[in-house]
């Protein structure tokens, strides 16, 4: 290990040298370099095709030991984890919606289970709303105080008795919200390897996608949305964790009888459809049509999974928590 460090510690000076890259791509490339010497994983080793064969084997032994069980992370929605078996590693997963469907609120729930309840590291990007305003839906949901109340101050001793009993679950997990505007992909990058090492990373959520800057100057938006969506999937396999876009949709959706989402509609970049592992949707037609049968029903779309079926599954909507709720059966 000492002789690769020499080695790339070399190779980084003599890049620094002759330097024609911008300051921003080389230092994420020293970085990438030597965190691949920390992890003992650089880039382009050699493994032979016998030793992957046998780690797919164990993995299928250990899923045939455990039908049904979820092999990535539980969103904690029984029914689209049987869909997808949780959120597994390495996956791009796109989260998309028209504004007010309730895509930060569907990533908040997940988010909750993954670090209250599965424990894990969790590292929430938010590029539209403050942290103080994500701790407050945190704690609405987690206390079950309904979210006006929490705005307003209108607190009953039971509300508040709630209140820090969800502050003190909240306050003891693995969660990371860093909300920082318009954060760069290489700035993420950057802060998620430091996450990883230090804090056992399992899983990355932005909200949302289009509010990202690219790593280099681009003619247009739509490919520098295409190099975001390209580097958050080298982002997702280099870290091994899941990743998780939110995405606006165009609105397209609205200009056509029937508003449920589809693959087209993604916005200003086909390429986010090709990098994600993982689309799905989030529908709810008492937003459009006020008489419903069906109000507070919310549609969890599939309609992308590199590994897995397609379809759509439905969650409950509460909206005095922003919180989806799984169907009772």
């Amino acid at each position: 290990m000492l002789r690769k460090l020499i080695r790339t510690t070399e190779d980084i000076a003599n890049t620094c040298y002759v330097a024609k890259d911008r300051l921003e791509d080389i230092l994420g490339d020293t970085e990438k370099k030597i965190f691949d010497i920390v992890q003992c994983n650089t880039s382009g080793d050699y493994v032979p095709i016998k030793e992957v064969v046998l780690n797919a084997l164990d993995k299928i032994e250990q899923a045939a030991k455990n039908k049904g069980s979820v092999t990535g992370i539980p969103t904690g929605f029984i029914d689209l984890d049987y869909k997808t078996s949780g959120f597994q590693p390495s996956d791009l997963i796109l989260i998309a919606a028209r504004p007010s469907m309730g895509k930060t609120a569907f990533v908040l729930n997940v988010a909750q289970n993954m670090a209250f309840k599965e424990n894990k590291t969790v590292a929430i990007f938010s590029l539209e709303m403050s942290k103080e305003q994500l701790v407050n839906r945190l704690l609405s949901l987690e206390s079950k105080v309904d979210s006006q109340s929490i705005r307003t101050g209108n607190l009953s001793d039971e509300d508040w008795s709630k209140l820090i009993e969800g502050a003190g679950i909240i306050g003891k997990s693995h969660l990371i919200i860093d909300d920082t505007p318009g954060i760069s992909i290489n700035d993420l990058r950057s802060k998620c390897r430091k996450y990883k090492l230090e804090q056992d990373l399992g899983i990355i959520i932005i909200d949302y996608l289009q509010l990202m800057t690219g790593s280099k100057k681009t003619d247009s938006r739509q490919q520098e949305i295409s190099d975001i969506s390209r580097s958050l999937k080298e982002v997702a396999r280099e870290l091994h964790v899941p990743v998780v876009a939110l995405s606006q949709l165009s609105r397209a959706v609205e200009q056509r009888p029937e508003h449920r989402p589809m693959l087209s509609d993604l916005r200003e970049s086909g390429a986010i459809e090709q990098d994600a592992d993982v689309v799905m949707f989030l529908y709810r037609d008492d937003y459009y049509n006020k008489d419903t049968d069906r109000p507070n029903i919310a549609e969890v779309i599939i309609a992308k999974q590199r590994n897995g079926p397609i379809g759509t599954i439905e969650l409950v909507w509460l909206p005095n928590y922003t919180k989806f709720a799984n169907m009772q059966k």
